[in-house]
C-alpha cells in the first residue's frame, strides 16, 4: 500500500502553493503561501504542511525525473543520455549564468535552486507556527518540529554541495528580508545542519506504519550526517554516525543484489528512505498534465515522478537491427512490456565498457540484449518499469529510492580506511556482504581484501560506481574525493567531449542570473559567483 503522503499532497498544493508561480516566488509573501493563522488550528494542519513540503522534494527539479541527478550523476562516469538533451549543460561542461535559467519540463540550476529555497521558507514556517502552539500535544510538537528540521537540513544540505557558499536563514523571514540576504560561509550553514539533522535523529521514529511509509526515519537523517562528515574528512565521526545505522537501525541487507530493486517490494529491508509515488496523480507545477481549458488530464502524463522513463528505452532507437523493431515490439507486448520510455538516462559509454564482466551486478546496470534482440545502447534495467498496465510513460507509481543500507557500508569501510589508526582489513568486512552478493565465488569477492590504504581507497571508488551508479551519488562522490577533473578529462563520452570544457570552478554550480537580477547582494562576497564570471 502507498502511503498517504501521495494521498494528500494536492491538497496540500492547493493550500500552500496556489497562490504563487515558479517565476515570481520571491516577490511573494512568506505567510500567504502557508494560509491564515488558524491552518494550524490542529496537530492534522501541521502535519499536512509537512506532507506539502514532502511534495515539494518529489518535484522534476527535486527527486522527481533526472532532477537532482542532473548535477550529482551526470557530468560523470556512470551515466550519459542517448542522445543530447536535458543535461546538456552539465554533460559537455558548457553551463553559465544565462543557462542556468533556462528550464526544461521544470529541470534546471534555477528550477532547483528556487524549489530547495521553498523547502527552506516553508520548513521555517512550520517550525515557526507549531512551537508553542496550544493546539498542538508537545510530544507532537516535538515530532513534527523534527520532521520540518529534516526537510530543512537536507535542503541545505544539497544547497552546499550545488552552490557552496548560499544565502541560509531559519527564522520565519518577511520575502523583502529574504532577498536582502547575502551569502553565508558553507561551513557556517553547515554547522546548522549537524544541528537541524541531530534534532531530527533524536527526535524522529526509527519506522513507520505502512499508512505512512515514505516518511523520512531517524536514520535518514542519520545518513546525510554521516555524509557530512565525510566531506569534512571527519572520518571518526562519519565512521561512528554509520555504525549506529548499521548496528540499530534494523535494516538488513538483501541476499542479491536485485531483490534490492523488486518493484514488489519497494520497502524492503535495505532501503533507509525512499520517496513514495502514486500512478494517475499530478505533482506540483507538473507541466503537460493539466489543458489549458481548465483541468482536464492529459493521459500522456502523470505525476513526478518520471525518473523510470529516463532509463527506459524508447522504441524507435531500438534495436540494434532496425529491421527487427516490429518483432521486439511485438515480443515485449507478449511480456505486458513496452519501450515506451526517453532513454535520456542510459549506462556511459566508459562505465559499460570497464564494468567487471564476472560483477552479477552488471547485469542490472549494463544490459545490451533484451529478449535476444541486441540493443544500441546500454540500460540500468534496475531502474526502469516496462510495465504497460502499472507503469506507463511519465506516469509511474515507482519510488524513488534515496538512501539504503549497502551505501552505509560502502562509507562505513571508507571512514575505517581513511581514519587515523584505520585498518582496510578491517574496512573489507563492512563491505562483506556488499562483495559476496556480487560474485559468485568467495575468492572473486574477496580480490580487494589485504589491501594497502592507498589500493583499498581505490578499491572503494570503483565500488561505489558499480554499486550505486545512477542512485544520485557518482558526482558528488567525485567533488568530495578531489577527482571530478582527473576523470572528466580522461573519459570518452558519446556525444560530448567533456575534457575540452571542464574548469576547476564546475565544481560548484553558478547562481542563476534572475536570482543575481533580484537579489545583487548575492554577489558581495564573491563577484564571481563561483567563478562563472
Amino acid at each position: 500500500m502507498k502511503t498517504i503522503i501521495k494521498n494528500k499532497y494536492l491538497y496540500i498544493f492547493f493550500i500552500m502553493f496556489a497562490c504563487y508561480s515558479c517565476e515570481n516566488f520571491l516577490e511573494e509573501d512568506p505567510r500567504s503561501i502557508i494560509a491564515p493563522e488558524n491552518f494550524f488550528a490542529t496537530e492534522s494542519d501541521a502535519r499536512q504542511a509537512i506532507t506539502g513540503v514532502y511534495a515539494i522534494y518529489k518535484n522534476n527539479s527535486m527527486y522527481g525525473q533526472v532532477g537532482l541527478d542532473t548535477f550529482y550523476e551526470n557530468g560523470a562516469d556512470t551515466v550519459e543520455p542517448n542522445r543530447p538533451g536535458l543535461v546538456n549543460p552539465i554533460g559537455s561542461y558548457s553551463l553559465d549564468e544565462a543557462i542556468a535559467d533556462e528550464s526544461g519540463q521544470r529541470m534546471s540550476v534555477s528550477d532547483t535552486w528556487k524549489d530547495a529555497y521553498k523547502i527552506v521558507l516553508n520548513s521555517n514556517i512550520i517550525i515557526d507556527r507549531v512551537t508553542g502552539n496550544n493546539a498542538i500535544s508537545a510530544a507532537a510538537q516535538t515530532d513534527i518540529i523534527a520532521e520540518a528540521r529534516f526537510l530543512r537540513g537536507l535542503a541545505y544540505w544539497n544547497i552546499t554541495n550545488l552552490w557552496g557558499d548560499a544565502p541560509y536563514y531559519t527564522e520565519n523571514l518577511k520575502i523583502n528580508e529574504i532577498r536582502e540576504l547575502g551569502r553565508t560561509p558553507k561551513a557556517t550553514i553547515i554547522e546548522g545542519v549537524l544541528d537541524d539533522l541531530q534534532f531530527a535523529q533524536d527526535n524522529l521514529q526509527s519506522s513507520y506504519p505502512e499508512d505512512e511509509r515514505g516518511r523520512a526515519s531517524k536514520w535518514a537523517a542519520a545518513v546525510v550526517m554521516a555524509k557530512t562528515y565525510m566531506e569534512q574528512k571527519q572520518w571518526q565521526k562519519g565512521l561512528d554516525k554509520c555504525l549506529e545505522i548499521i548496528n540499530e537501525s534494523g535494516h538488513q541487507m538483501q541476499p542479491t543484489f536485485e531483490a534490492v530493486f523488486d518493484l514488489s517490494n519497494e520497502y524492503n529491508s535495505e532501503i533507509i528512505w525512499s520517496l513514495d509515488f502514486a500512478k494517475d496523480i499530478r505533482g506540483q507545477y507538473e507541466e503537460g498534465l493539466v489543458d489549458q481549458a481548465g483541468g482536464t488530464l492529459n493521459p500522456a502524463w502523470g505525476n513526478g515522478n518520471w525518473r523510470p522513463s529516463m532509463f527506459c528505452p524508447r522504441l524507435r532507437d531500438e534495436p540494434l537491427n532496425a529491421a527487427d523493431r516490429s518483432a521486439l515490439g511485438a515480443a515485449l507486448a507478449d511480456r505486458g512490456e513496452y519501450f515506451n520510455g526517453t532513454g535520456l538516462q542510459v549506462a556511459g559509454k566508459d562505465f559499460a565498457e570497464k564494468f567487471p564482466m564476472n560483477d552479477l551486478r552488471r547485469p542490472y546496470n549494463v544490459l545490451q540484449n533484451y529478449l535476444g534482440f541486441d540493443l544500441v545502447f546500454p540500460y540500468m534495467p534496475k531502474l526502469w518499469n516496462l510495465s504497460i498496465e502499472n507503469s506507463p510513460r511519465f506516469n509511474h507509481a515507482d519510488n524513488r529510492l534515496v538512501f539504503r543500507l549497502a551505501d552505509v557500508k560502502l562509507m562505513a569501510a571508507e571512514c575505517e580506511n581513511e581514519r587515523p589508526g584505520g585498518n582496510p582489513t578491517t574496512a573489507y568486512e563492512y563491505i562483506k556482504e556488499v562483495r559476496e552478493r556480487s560474485y559468485a565465488t568467495i575468492g572473486e569477492a574477496e580480490a580487494i581484501k589485504g589491501l594497502s590504504q592507498v589500493d583499498f581507497r581505490q578499491a572503494i571508488y570503483d565500488e561505489r560506481k558499480w554499486e550505486l551508479a545512477g542512485e544520485g551519488f557518482r558526482r558528488y562522490d567525485l567533488i568530495r574525493w578531489g577527482i571530478l577533473l582527473d576523470v572528466m578529462r580522461n573519459i570518452e563520452y558519446r556525444f560530448w567531449n567533456p575534457a575540452a570544457n571542464i574548469q576547476d570552478y564546475h565544481v560548484l554550480l553558478p547562481i542563476p542570473l534572475s536570482e543575481l537580477q533580484l537579489n545583487p547582494n548575492l554577489l558581495t562576497s564573491d563577484p564571481t559567483n563561483n567563478g562563472y564570471r
